[in-house]
């Protein structure tokens, strides 16, 4: 049994990686079905199977876009950690765990003002995005996590 923080590490990528295998295991019957679709000549059955074929296609680049966001995003904590600027779970809760809203919000306009301050900065955008979490707006966290892997990806000029 895994322990610590490595262990959920550990334990989350294989799930991913499970995940993922199943997800290719249903992208592949569909693309054997739709081969077999277009192998019949009928013009509604080729139709048909080349627009099947258009779903695995855009499954694996979903895929991929996921994956090397997830290992990007993983680099940048691994670099954040290192220099002890990680984002941290300071913010209050209530009895029931929900973190306070007011709190959320304030903490999401600190990290908003540094991004104003520092937008070409890979680091801002990873703390705005875990306010963006806190603050409960998933979609937000994860276009900003998408902007700072783009940044951090960029080619550093000195």
């Amino acid at each position: 049994m895994a322990t610590g923080r490595g262990g959920a590490r550990r334990t989350s990528v294989l799930a991913a990686v499970a995940l993922t295998a199943l997800l290719g295991l249903y992208v592949w019957l569909v693309a054997v079905r739709a081969t077999a679709l277009i192998g019949t000549g009928e013009p509604v059955a080729v139709a048909l199977g080349i627009a099947f074929w258009v779903l695995p296609l855009l499954v694996i680049g979903l895929v991929a876009r996921e994956w090397r966001l997830a290992i990007d995003v993983q680099r940048m904590a691994d670099e954040l950690a290192a220099a002890d600027e990680l984002p941290l779970d300071t913010l209050p809760r209530s009895p029931g765990g929900r973190i306070d809203r007011a709190a959320a919000r304030e903490a999401f306009e600190d990290a908003r003002e540094v991004v104003d301050a520092a937008p070409d900065d890979w680091r801002s955008w990873y703390h705005l995005a875990f306010a963006y979490d806190a603050a409960g707006d998933r979609r937000r966290a994860r276009e900003s996590l998408r902007t700072a892997s783009r940044l951090h990806r960029a080619p550093r000029t000195a």
